[in-house]
């Protein structure tokens, strides 16, 4: 069955590292939007945009292919319940399993991780402050029980995942 993989967690937990390990793993499009940020919109400011990037123009490559059979990775972030939901009943409406994968560590690891990536940004990456990190930590909805349980339709699952550096 075709599944759609949603990564989840803050900046500097390992989400990028663990999609392009799933990537592999499930011979899965992987859609990571810090990737496509600057080509498309050029340096400077642009959180205006990832809303639409992700939602719009990732979703729409996204579902094609879903329906053509290909697993995908979303390597959002998704810190909102309400995101999430949007797209479990996305990939619901395809008939597609959906897996939530989230990813947990301390926010002092995180920042930890987050200062040493600063000093030598990977292309494609963005520099994140602490003040940033502790304001989008607040603004982070932990992934409940509820929200985790598994169910048969559509079909879901949950991982939970703490990655070391």
């Amino acid at each position: 069955m075709t599944t759609l993989l949603l990564l989840i967690g803050l900046p500097g937990v390992g989400k990028t590292t663990l999609a392009r390990r799933l990537e592999t793993e499930h011979s899965a499009l992987r859609l990571t939007p810090d990737e496509w940020m600057r080509p498309l919109f050029g340096a400077g400011e642009f959180e205006d945009k990832r809303w639409l990037l992700e939602s719009e123009l990732l979703w729409s490559v996204a579902a094609r292919a879903l329906t053509l059979g290909v697993n995908v990775i979303l390597d959002y972030g998704l810190w909102s319940k309400q995101e999430r939901d949007d797209f479990r009943t996305r990939g619901a409406a395809l008939d597609v399993d959906v897996e939530l994968h989230v990813l947990n560590v301390p926010l002092d690891e995180l920042w930890r991780r987050l200062e040493a990536r600063n000093l030598t940004l990977p292309p494609d990456t963005f520099p994140v402050t602490r003040a940033e990190l502790e304001e989008w930590a607040s603004w982070y909805e932990v992934p409940g029980p509820e929200e985790l349980q598994a169910s048969g339709i559509p079909a879901f699952t949950s991982k939970l995942w703490s990655l070391q550096p």
